[in-house]
């Protein structure tokens, strides 16, 4: 549209990307817009409103709106913010530990497993613990897979095993000392209060008790999961969301075969 009150150039929009000087991106580069939302245990008036405000601003946000406010329940009230963050991070000088490895496809792996093993790889999954959640796990075991990638109960070389959810560390360490397993993988989901961190931790505790924890190859998995917090906990690699079965695959049969030749 022509000139008026709303008219902007291409010029005005700042372009410049300062890898060391990242922050948010709204409408503009730079411009470190974001959207923050919390609870506050406090009744739904302007006092709160006030209040929210003024968090948003220790927060580090200049001139924080509130876009919306409820009542949650008596005492209790939900704010969306808007606002622009004033703190920015140096990109350059991040460090994230993550696993790297060579993906191969489903034919890949079955060919690799044969000609490295000679036999089939066993390997047992479970979501453990209290967490009810088994998308996780499934995703990676099941036949079915996940948008598109087939899980290693497709992969010929592959013995699954999958005790979907609300497994016990103990029953699960149990039946991987049954099969003879080679691959463990565990899914998590429920982090509320570090119970993930918790019943990982346990599980680990299980299997150098049992001495197979170098037996193994021990994965774990979830929304909240990183590679380095896996490695920290004992574990030999961990994924997050958006994982598929050949990625892990891939991993496990490479390190496994590795640790055999060690």
């Amino acid at each position: 549209m022509g000139g008026g009150l709303y008219s902007t150039s291409k010029d005005d929009f700042d372009k410049t990307l300062d890898l060391t000087n990242i922050r948010p991106y709204g409408d503009t580069m730079n411009d470190g817009k974001i959207q923050v939302s919390f609870t506050l245990p406090i009744k739904d008036d302007e006092k709160a409103a006030a209040t929210a405000q003024e968090l948003a601003k220790k927060m580090g946000l200049k001139d924080p709106s509130i876009a919306y406010h409820t009542q949650l329940d008596e005492g209790f009230t939900f704010f969306i913010l808007y606002g622009t963050l004033l703190h920015s991070v140096d990109y350059t000088k991040i460090n994230v530990e993550l696993v790297e490895v060579e993906v191969l496809s489903m034919n890949e792996i079955n060919e690799y497993i044969t000609e490295n093993f000679g036999r089939k790889v066993v390997v047992l999954g479970a979501t453990t613990g209290t967490d009810a959640h088994t998308v996780g796990i499934d995703a990676i075991m099941n036949m079915k897979g996940f948008a598109g990638h087939y899980g290693l109960e497709s992969y010929e070389m592959f013995e699954a095993y999958n005790l979907g959810s609300q497994v016990t560390n103990e029953e699960f360490v149990k039946k991987a000392i049954e099969l003879n397993t080679d691959i463990l993988l565990v899914s998590q989901t429920v982090t509320q209060k570090g119970i993930h961190v918790k019943n990982l931790t346990n599980l680990v505790d299980l299997l150098e008790a049992e001495g197979i924890r170098d037996k193994v190859i021990l994965i774990c998995g979830g929304a909240r999961i990183s590679n380095e917090l896996a490695k920290e906990l004992g574990y030999d690699a961990g994924f997050g969301p958006n994982t598929y079965a050949n990625v892990v695959a891939t991993y496990a049969i490479k390190e496994l075969s590795e640790r055999i030749n060690r």
